[in-house]
């Protein structure tokens, strides 16, 4: 369903239906819960809720995940936001004495917008996408994704798609949760490499030799440069890109005249970049520097320094368009379309829809075993599988069982460590 059949105007009534039916809240608990390895890990941790008509309620915080689930039902937020831990419970701070209840730990987070691509699109402006433009999402997945595992050595990383035009990266190791703001901005200052606002023409700049970090995400680049900007954005064939940007010779602009497709066009600006190579150490990397600037990945960087900044929690509805927020699976990543990504009243009227005889006999297995599980619990696992967010529920699922391995091997550690030998 696309976008345009959504009505903001329908959320006081669907929401209600949402959070008592479709928002997996078991999945939910069992992330920000961490295993239970940090004592009142997930208490001290900071919700912040927009209602209806922005009103904006921070430091909320929950004992347990029933507590949480019964005020989000009560509230029925048009937005949710994810906060720092706390060290003390965040809805009683204001009891707490003055300069004492500070933020201890977060998750390193990006937050990757395609309103900052704004001077290296042709196609959208603003905050309109495109299926042109959203190859930049991709290439910046790959390349942070790449850095943030190798160089790093981080392994828990939970990639989702903002609901409208950007994507957010959530990287929960226990190293990562617990980094400063130094070295949060150390590791965000390193992944960034286009400098400089509106007014800066050239926002890249290379250096001899070439870091490798920079040499693995050209890599990526390369493979996405020629579909992305020659032929979709056609930087070589818009005059304004040509003269904005590239800052072409006149030599190269008259050539330009005699040879009309992007892709020879491009070899030509390589030829004379080789040229140049050969004569002068300025400027010697001009092409990788152009690649550079139109693709690589544009972090707002303050959103991962703070430990106490607001990032938009996954399986939050964005009220402009009603889509969901959700978790991007990097296997099928090529292939990801964010105009397909289910809207609130799409996967609401999903339910609506009669059960088909397999559901039907599904459902009757399931109501066997409502002995041993909560059947309130069952049926909504029940619910949302009958809707287009389950494929989004089990790539969660999958996620949190990999990282449940790191948290039963901390657990085990802390259980030999308090044994009385």
């Amino acid at each position: 369903m696309p976008a345009s059949d959504y009505d903001s105007a329908c959320l006081p009534d669907i929401l209600p239906l949402y959070y008592r039916r479709l928002f997996p809240f078991s999945q939910y608990y069992r992330w920000l819960n961490y295993g239970g390895v940090q004592k009142n890990y997930f208490q001290n941790r900071e919700f912040s809720f927009t209602l209806k008509d922005d009103i904006y309620v921070r430091y909320q915080s929950f004992t347990t995940q029933n507590e949480l689930e019964k005020e989000m039902q009560k509230m029925n937020p048009y937005k949710i936001d994810i906060g720092a831990i706390y060290s003390h419970r965040p809805n009683q701070h204001n009891t707490v004495k003055s300069g004492t209840f500070q933020a201890l730990e977060k998750e390193l987070v990006f937050d990757i917008d395609m309103t900052d691509y704004d001077d290296v699109r042709s196609c959208c402006s603003a905050a309109e996408i495109c299926p042109k433009c959203w190859t930049l999402m991709t290439i910046a997945i790959r390349v942070l994704d790449r850095a943030l595992r190798d160089d790093f050595g981080f392994q828990h990383l939970l990639w989702v798609y903002s609901g409208r035009r950007g994507v957010h990266c959530w990287v929960c190791d226990e190293a990562a949760r617990k980094l400063s703001v130094a070295a949060r901005s150390a590791v965000a200052e390193y992944l960034s490499l286009v400098k400089g606002g509106d007014e800066t023409m050239k926002k890249v700049v290379l250096s001899d030799p070439i870091h490798p970090f920079i040499k693995e995400s050209l890599v990526v680049v390369e493979r996405y440069f020629p579909l992305y900007a020659l032929q979709d954005q056609d930087i070589l064939g818009r005059k304004e890109s040509v003269d904005k940007h590239l800052h072409v010779r006149k030599q190269l602009q008259q050539d330009f005249q005699n040879e009309k497709k992007p892709e020879n066009r491009w070899n030509l600006l390589k030829d004379q970049a080789k040229r140049k190579q050969a004569t002068s150490k300025k400027g010697q990397y001009f092409e990788k520097e152009i690649m550079l600037q139109y693709c690589y990945p544009r972090l707002d960087v303050n959103v991962s320094k703070g430990v106490n900044h607001l990032l938009k929690s996954p399986f939050s509805v964005h009220p402009k368009t009603g889509r969901i927020s959700v978790p991007i699976d990097l296997k099928e990543l090529e292939t990801f379309d964010p105009f397909a990504v289910p809207t609130i009243n799409m996967i609401c009227e999903e339910l609506d829809r009669p059960r088909t005889v397999e559901e039907e006999e599904k459902s009757e297995e399931t109501n066997d075993k409502d002995n041993e599980k909560d059947a309130a619990e069952s049926r909504k696992i029940r619910d949302y599988k009958r809707t287009s967010l389950a494929k989004y529920v089990k790539c969660f699922d999958q996620f949190l069982d990999v990282m449940a391995r790191s948290w039963k091997g901390e657990l085990l550690k802390k259980s030999d460590l308090q044994k009385d030998f």
